[in-house]
């Protein structure tokens, strides 16, 4: 990993090397606008197409009321009272 980072590095280093300082300002300045621009329409594109076509998709359904046996519905009190 090391290796491929330094070897990047010297490629970089010798074509920019060569470049004006005027044109290097130039380059990093419209690498700039457009990486800046290809993240601000991915963020903005990803939000506009969040949840489209989802609610075809998405069904729901009531929640059903839950039914309890008659011995759970009395509470410990009626319990110990009807046993006496």
């Amino acid at each position: 990993m090391k290796h491929i980072n330094e070897w990047l590095e010297n490629g970089l280093r010798g074509i920019l090397g060569s470049l004006s300082p005027d044109r290097r300002i130039i380059l990093v300045i419209a690498m700039f606008l457009v990486f800046g621009g290809l993240s601000i329409y991915m963020t903005f594109s990803s939000i506009y197409n969040f949840g489209k076509n989802k609610a075809e998709k998405m069904q729901i359904e009531q929640i059903e009321s839950l039914r309890l046996q008659v011995e759970q519905q009395r509470d410990s009190i009626n319990n110990l009272k009807s046993v006496e």
